[in-house]
């Protein structure tokens, strides 16, 4: 599991199937929705962050959806609001191939924000501190405390 989307001592999973509420993020503040496949370009917005989780599909999948108990097959990178910087990519670490994991097994504003995203889709996620690392991210991940997370996943597959 890599450190950007590993659970972290202080978080908690969602234990339902349903799918949480979730505010989305306005049109203004989207990265663009990119091909499929491809590393995304992130835009990361002026101002200040969202205190609670936000999303938005840029491409919406035409598979099944992902429930909070599911184990995923997913592309993503991630991007700190703070700093405004990349601090890891499925994309580029290791051989660029996807990775998979339980949702059950991370931190909240993913096992929250990819319930009910299909299959082929791509997600752009708002995760508060709360919902991710807090004041302790993972050591040596670039992630400052108490930031707020912006993440781009494709969801390859499901099971």
């Amino acid at each position: 599991m890599t450190a950007a989307c590993g659970s972290s001592p202080g978080s908690t999973t969602a234990t339902t199937a349903a799918a949480p509420a979730m505010a989305v993020i306005p049109a203004a503040q989207r990265s663009p929705a990119g091909i499929p496949g491809k590393e995304p370009t992130v835009v990361v917005p002026a101002g200040q962050p969202p205190s609670a989780l936000e999303y938005a599909d840029l491409i919406t999948g035409r598979g099944a959806a992902a429930t909070a108990r599911d184990t995923v097959t997913v592309q993503y990178v991630g991007y700190s609001w703070t700093n405004r910087k990349m601090f890891q990519a499925s994309w580029t670490t290791g051989n660029g191939a996807p990775i998979s994991f339980s949702l059950a097994g991370v931190i909240q504003g993913w096992s929250e924000g990819l319930v009910g995203m299909k299959v082929g889709g791509r997600r752009e996620l708002f995760i508060p501190p709360s919902l991710a690392y807090g004041a302790s991210p993972p050591v040596g991940s670039g992630i400052p405390a108490n930031d707020t997370l912006i993440f781009i996943v494709d969801l390859i597959k499901i099971g």
